[in-house]
């Protein structure tokens, strides 16, 4: 006999945040087996919607403030404070993202320093730990404007302040981190980071990203030498080199900049988020596990929340389903990762735009028929 279910997905990419996934499968769930105890892990992996993943797992609050947007315009963000009071969740979006700049994107005068400007509050509230989602930003400055709004201070060659942009970085001669925030040193900084890409190079943060932020091919060549130039100036400032890192080039390069000056780690936004909620925990009396993104494809096996779900529930056993707006590709090797099934809730092969004006109601009614037939078998 089934008697608990966790739903645990990730947001539907233009149809359905993660939480309301979760709301849908259960309503659905209730219809066949009304006795079933659900638990609900919505997640979001680093960008849009982190803040509430964490809030409503583990409680806590939203701090507002203003601060200065991509284009150094003022802008109302927020970040989670968590139960304990000492742990901040902050979207980079919300302060230096994509979605906050309209439509006409110029990723040469991008800055992040509004993201620094939420991590300065989060630490004036007391906060020692901070999880740093850095999906979905605008900005391709190596992360310069959020060091510039923590301290540090960015000189050309006549000791003035450039200016805080992957523009600015053209500029930069010496770096001066005398007036850094000293509680960083002891505060423990988790960004959530799913790419691998480098700070510069073919597979770097401008050439595969600033381009989709707005970046034309003159632009692109632009960032990467000039991030190249940043990457110069910390290794004469710090001695090391950290620009082949994996993760060293996501979110515009503000990576590379976490690691020198703070004391951050690059980890997986599933895992930052599974390991937060004590997910082995929740999942270890569950009699299922369902799962799911708006497309499951090859991709889905790298980093992915579907694929980091099963690895946690395949190590206790405990089977997986996953539910994907679309399935695209060959999706073989998913299945010797701990996911039992793969189920999409399109009907009929129509146009994405056609399709997701039906996908809250297919989404319940495919959650339907397998509770239906679950029932038959158990």
């Amino acid at each position: 006999m089934i008697k608990k279910v966790v739903i645990a997905p990730d947001s539907f990419k233009g149809t359905m945040r993660s939480m309301e996934v979760c709301e849908i499968v259960e309503s659905s769930i209730k219809k066949i087996f009304s006795y079933i105890d659900i638990v609900k892990v919505p997640i979001a992996d680093g960008g849009e919607g982190t803040v509430d993943s964490f809030l409503y797992a583990l409680g806590g609050e939203k701090a507002y403030l203003t601060v200065t947007g991509p284009y150094f315009r003022d802008v109302k963000a927020y970040y989670g404070v968590l139960k304990d009071q000492k742990t901040a969740v902050i979207e980079m979006a919300q302060a230096s993202g994509l979605m906050i700049t309209g439509k006409k994107k110029n990723v040469l005068e991008a800055t992040s320093y509004g993201t620094g400007e939420l991590i300065k509050d989060a630490l004036d509230r007391g906060c020692k730990k901070i999880i740093l989602g850095i999906g979905g930003s605008a900005t391709c400055d190596g992360g310069i404007g959020a060091l510039g709004a923590l301290g540090v201070r960015f000189l050309n060659k006549q000791n003035k302040d450039i200016r805080l942009t992957g523009r600015g970085l053209e500029e930069l001669n010496r770096i001066d981190a005398r007036k850094l925030d000293a509680r960083l040193k002891d505060t423990e900084i988790l960004v959530a980071c799913d790419v691998k890409n480098v700070l510069y190079g073919k597979n770097g943060a401008s050439y595969v990203f600033a381009p989709q932020k707005g970046a034309s091919k003159e632009e692109v060549k632009l960032l990467d030498k000039n991030l190249k130039n940043y990457s110069k100036k910390l290794i004469d400032h710090f001695k090391v080199d950290y620009s082949k890192r994996a993760g060293t080039g996501a979110a515009g390069g503000i990576g590379i900049s976490l690691l020198y000056f703070t004391n951050a780690s690059l980890t997986p936004g599933i895992e930052i988020i599974l390991d937060t909620v004590n997910f082995n925990e929740i999942i270890r009396d569950a009699d299922l596990v369902l799962t799911g993104e708006g497309k499951i494809d090859g991709q889905s096996l790298f980093g992915k929340v579907p694929f980091g779900v099963a690895s946690y529930c395949k190590k206790l056993n405990v089977p997986v389903i996953a539910i994907a707006g679309s399935i695209a590709g060959d999706i073989n090797d998913i299945y010797s990762y701990g996911i039992e099934a793969v189920f999409s809730t399109i009907k009929d092969s129509v146009p994405f735009e056609i399709a997701k004006k039906t996908s809250k109601e297919d989404l319940g009614s495919l959650i339907e028929s397998l509770m239906k037939f679950y029932r038959i078998k158990h």
